[in-house]
């Protein structure tokens, strides 16, 4: 399986900084979104060093040794991290973070937080991550529908970061590539202005068209920083 990929970052319609970083590293199958915490001090800081762990990651053979060498460097940035809260004299420094790995006909999705990853297949749009947020446990538990979790006012508390806690854990799901996929990793700047279905609509067919995606999130007036990469497979 070969693959085409394209990647953007804007600091979107309101806010002064972007605290949205990125890795697009096509030549490893390896693609990563993180967005540093938002209220939270040096969220650009966070969110870059999770992608300077992840930069000069060594090639490897097995999907299963990538994972694995991911994992490591996801737990070094959490610990650098956790070091610099701490000699800054800060609460928290934190970042989202989600990757997507490619290995011939596999791939794998890690993350942490709620930084997002959707799979176009054919026409239909699926959200292959769960967010580690307050409101999605309501959402899985029935506490709470998922058109009253948008307009929670606790709607942007997430459960887990790179940064937030010693002890982290990371989310990884592998699965089938099928010619034609188109796989989206973003930031919750661009979710939280388009839904579900405007993103795979968009996408039509093409990782270029990932440009159309922060255009339209602008468009609406992005309220946070927005990041999307495409990445589309072919046979």
């Amino acid at each position: 399986m070969r693959w085409n990929s394209r990647a953007i970052s804007h600091v979107g319609a309101v806010r002064k900084n972007n605290e949205d970083a990125y890795l697009h590293r096509p030549d490893l199958g390896l693609w990563v979104v993180a967005d540093g915490m938002g209220g939270h001090a040096a969220g650009d800081v966070a969110s870059q060093t999770v992608v300077e762990c992840l930069t000069d990651l060594p090639a490897n053979g097995s999907l299963s040794g990538m994972v694995d060498a991911v994992e490591d460097r996801l737990l070094e940035a959490n610990r650098r991290l956790l070091a610099l809260a701490v000699n800054q004299h800060q609460r928290t420094i934190g970042s989202t973070a989600v990757a997507l790995l490619a290995r011939g006909k596999h791939a794998a999705c890690l993350w942490a937080g709620d930084s997002r990853a959707y799979r176009l297949r054919g026409k239909k749009v699926e959200r292959m991550t769960q967010d580690h947020a307050m409101v999605e446990d309501l959402v899985s538990s029935g506490l709470m529908s998922r058109d009253e979790a948008v307009s929670h006012p606790q709607a942007n508390r997430i459960t887990r970061a790179i940064g937030a806690m010693p002890g982290l854990f990371v989310d990884v799901e592998i699965f089938a590539l099928e010619p034609g996929d188109i796989y989206v990793l973003c930031s919750d700047g661009l979710y939280k202005e388009l839904t579900d279905a405007e993103i795979g609509k968009t996408l039509n067919g093409n990782e270029q068209t990932v440009d159309a995606l922060i255009n339209l999130a602008l468009e609406r007036r992005a309220r946070d920083n927005v990041t999307a990469i495409a990445v589309r497979f072919i046979q």
